[in-house]
């Protein structure tokens, strides 16, 4: 097993050593949380460009400790659909495509994630890092090239026969007419040439300044519905993050669109069911895990929408009564029918703690992998497909509108603990999100291991992620053959994948002591670290 790191003076978990290298340089310097996120950020857009990108969304949960309280901020980064986007142009194909300038129909908030935060940090937390320097191994990264990963290789390899021919992907992602090797420098110049951009005329540049115009133009040639006028009006929004009341302590995470909810409500179903009582490989534990998430896959599925649309208050599902009476529903013999889940995505979580204790949980995405396929020619920007997961529907709660928010997968967590820890973690993965939360959560909250042993622990995932279009109960390898038996005979469809199997996601986390000591865990199945001093 794989020792947790610990540290004092700051620490960061990335799904790529060289994104959590850059947050600890930036704290080593005397940057703040916020600052080595942003610096963190734009090097795994670079790092792992299948995975994320500034094409993309974001989520943000930021702790600030303030004498003995902490406050918890939340960052809605998240584009909504092209003001010109019509089910009608979509007639007679039953769904939005997953790739194509088709599915690029929702604005990318990513960057104004980081200018928000970095807001935040100037005006809250004194921070004067300068935006040159957050960017700086982004760009060189994207300039002077980043070994590809296994990751990428393998994805890209995947991909190439659907995406080939979307505009701009063979160029940016097979640049000599390859999949690039394991261990290759990939280069990005447009990318850094962006970056460079941006760190001279910043963020906002993205969206109301030459760079923005740049993407409006690429955008239109394209074909894709978003125009200069959608750039200009994205925003970044403050948000309250929900709560929840644990008998371990007070759980935080991002409200509607995106599905924090949910893994909040698998928290606290499981907190009602018991599960300190279970052995975390047994039967018992994957049960009641499994069943939570399909009480709380209903309310999302039901209810999780654009919050402009909603009809319901998401606290509400929170209440004692409301969990008391889904934890009611939930069998311990035998397994609930469910139907399908919200299907794939690819995702990166990363969090962040420095000597002060201000905490960060940041997740970014561009949905799927390589997102729409589309790379802008003047920017080489890669735009997400979040576009597809509306419904073309009207009568549906997530159907296609003009300047709606789509549903979000993406959900970033924080606790603050009854005896004095925090925390921050997270995973990415579609369905997988809310239920490796809770995997990480009750295996080190509950259970008492390590950060670093909660996360390397096998996992399971009920429904879809990335890479997955069953909706099976799919189990690692390393579960005891009993635990597979037994769930099979309480009406599981299992199916069992192997050892370490990226199906599972990227986990990461960071826990703060009351004296200041940090432990963190990474997730093995990444190519990520945790770096810390």
């Amino acid at each position: 097993m794989t020792q947790p790191v610990r540290g004092r003076r700051g620490m960061a978990v990335a799904p790529h050593a060289l994104a959590s290298q850059s947050a600890l340089a930036v704290l080593r310097e005397g940057g703040n949380a916020i600052e080595a996120m942003v610096a963190a950020a734009a090097t795994i857009a670079v790092a792992y460009p299948h995975m994320n990108g500034i094409g993309g969304d974001s989520f943000w949960l930021v702790g600030l400790p303030d004498g003995g309280s902490t406050e918890v901020i939340g960052i809605d980064a998240c584009g909504a659909s092209a003001l010109g986007a019509d089910i009608a142009q979509y007639a007679g194909q039953g769904a939005i495509p997953f790739r194509g300038p088709g599915a690029a129909l929702t604005m990318a908030g990513t960057l104004s994630g980081w200018a928000k935060a970095l807001e935040i940090s100037r005006t809250r937390l004194g921070g004067r890092m300068p935006l040159e320097r957050l960017l700086a191994d982004a760009i060189d990264g994207a300039a002077r090239g980043v070994p590809v990963t296994r990751s990428q290789q393998r994805n890209t390899e995947a991909r190439q026969a659907e995406l080939a021919g979307v505009s701009g992907f063979a160029e940016a992602f097979m640049p000599e007419g390859v999949v690039p090797g394991v261990g290759s420098l990939f280069r990005q110049p447009r990318l850094a040439a962006t970056f460079e951009q941006l760190a001279r005329a910043g963020l906002d540049d993205f969206y109301r300044g030459d760079l923005a115009r740049s993407l409006a133009r690429d955008l239109a040639q394209v074909g894709s519905a978003l125009t200069l006028a959608d750039l200009q009006r994205h925003q970044a929004l403050l948000r309250t993050p929900l709560q929840l009341a644990h008998s371990a302590g007070t759980l935080y995470n991002m409200p509607p669109p995106t599905q924090g909810l949910v893994s909040l409500i698998i928290l606290g179903l499981m907190d009602r069911l018991g599960v300190e009582r279970f052995d975390h490989l047994g039967a018992d534990y994957v049960h009641a895990a499994a069943e939570c998430v399909k009480q709380a896959f209903a309310v999302r599925d039901r209810c999780i929408t654009d919050p402009a649309c909603m009809t319901v208050d998401p606290a509400s599902f929170l209440t004692p009564e409301a969990l008391d009476g889904m934890a009611a529903r939930i069998d311990m013999g035998r397994a609930a029918a469910w139907g399908q889940g919200k299907g794939p995505a690819d995702t990166i979580w990363m969090g962040v703690i420095d000597g002060q204790g201000r905490a960060v949980s940041m997740i970014q995405s561009i949905y799927h992998e390589f997102g729409s396929g589309v790379v802008l020619a003047e920017s080489g920007v890669n735009w997400q497909n979040r576009g597809a997961s509306f419904s073309l529907d009207p009568a549906h709660i997530n159907a296609l509108a003009p300047g709606k928010k789509p549903f979000h997968t993406l959900n970033p967590a924080l606790a603050l603990l009854n005896d004095g820890r925090s925390m921050v973690y997270g995973n990415m993965g579609g369905d997988g999100q809310p239920q490796t939360q809770s995997a990480v959560f009750t295996r080190s909250v509950v259970h008492g291991l390590d950060p670093q042993a909660a996360i390397e622990a096998p996992r399971w995932l009920l429904g879809r992620t990335w890479g997955q279009s069953s909706d099976t109960l799919k189990l690692e390898g390393r579960f005891p053959a009993e635990t597979v038996r037994a769930l099979k005979e309480r009406g599981h469809p299992v199916e069992v994948l192997a050892d370490f199997d990226e199906t599972f996601g990227h986990a990461g986390c960071i826990v703060r002591e009351p004296s200041g000591s940090l432990c963190g865990g990474f997730d093995p199945r990444s190519d990520g670290s945790v770096a810390a001093f």
